[in-house]
């Protein structure tokens, strides 16, 4: 590979026009923390260009790339999707997703306490609101997160999914009131507005978190899976 290759920053996509422009400023912030990187947008869903054709052309122009999944946890996108789109092509490699990973979880605690919640209080349940997978690898990724959350939180921290894991989002909050809980928070781990932050609204907790985007933060935790990837390359 030569000495910087193509970073294609590869979200899920989503029809929501905020959620769009988060994606790709987070592009942008990440070119802006690393002068001269050419970056590139690639989709596993909903909206084009697929990463299939983004890595296919770039392997075609014979220019290397590094495609870095813009998504919190390692589930079927990770594993099939993008895994497959750079299979076919030797100048091209996949990177580990962005989570889990210390910098996101100060970026949840700051938007908990943004939305009102207090770190100090045993009887705040927070339900970390993820997309949801049934890739068991996506799971485990999520629980990591909320173990690494519940390190700075004094009351529970439990899990809740958009949709195919256990439990739903709803149920989660219940599950949380049931066990004592004064006040429950769902906490975001979303990195846009979107689908699955509609959702949330009417999932019967307290507060809803926003995403985690915009944050400086995560753009620099995109930069460490794109170096991380050209070490392994």
């Amino acid at each position: 590979m030569s000495a910087q290759p193509v970073l294609v920053a590869c979200a899920h996509g989503t029809r929501n026009p905020t959620g769009r422009r988060l994606i790709g400023e987070l592009a942008l912030a990440a070119r802006a923390l690393r002068p001269g990187l050419q970056t590139t947008a690639a989709f596993v869903d909903v909206q084009p260009p697929t990463v299939v054709d983004v890595v296919a052309g770039l392997g075609a122009a014979g220019t290397p790339a590094v495609v870095v999944p813009l998504l919190l946890s390692g589930g079927y996108h990770v594993h099939v999707d993008i895994a497959g789109a750079v299979a076919d092509h030797p100048s091209a490699v996949a990177a580990k997703p962005l989570g889990p990973d210390p910098r996101l979880v100060a970026v949840l605690t700051d938007r908990l306490v943004a939305a009102g919640a207090d770190p100090r209080d045993p009887l705040t349940g927070i339900v970390l609101a993820a997309a949801g997978s049934s890739d068991a690898r996506s799971v485990k990724d999520v629980e990591d997160t909320a173990d690494l959350l519940q390190r700075a939180w004094a009351g529970p921290v439990t899990t809740g999914y958009g949709s195919a894991a256990q439990p739903p989002v709803p149920d989660a909050v219940a599950a949380a009131r049931k066990a004592g809980a004064e006040r429950v928070v769902v906490a975001a781990y979303l990195l846009a507005p979107g689908h699955f932050h509609d959702k949330l609204q009417g999932a019967g907790a307290d507060t809803v978190t926003a995403p985690l985007l915009p944050d400086e933060r995560i753009a620099a935790v995109l930069l460490d899976r794109y170096d991380a990837a050209l070490t392994l390359a």
